[in-house]
């Protein structure tokens, strides 16, 4: 369904983080790492060890994206 409206991909919990973080007057940047791939019409049960693998592996990229953007402000 998200597809046929455009999306390419369903975060799980930035939205709400952001929500209550304006609601708290802090402003927001924010990004998300895709830990898993859904395929449509293949279901996939994905671990909890498995999206913490993926988030890792993501970790130094994400942390040179900060600091390239905390350097440039």
């Amino acid at each position: 369904m998200y597809h046929r409206l455009g999306g390419d991909a369903v975060g799980m919990s930035t939205v709400p983080e952001v929500i209550v973080a304006r609601h708290c007057g802090i402003k927001v940047f924010g990004m998300s790492i895709i830990t898993d791939l859904g395929l449509e019409d293949q279901p996939v049960e994905v671990s909890h060890e498995e999206v913490q693998v993926a988030a890792n592996k993501a970790q130094p990229l994400m942390t040179e994206i900060m600091r390239e953007i905390i350097k440039r402000s």
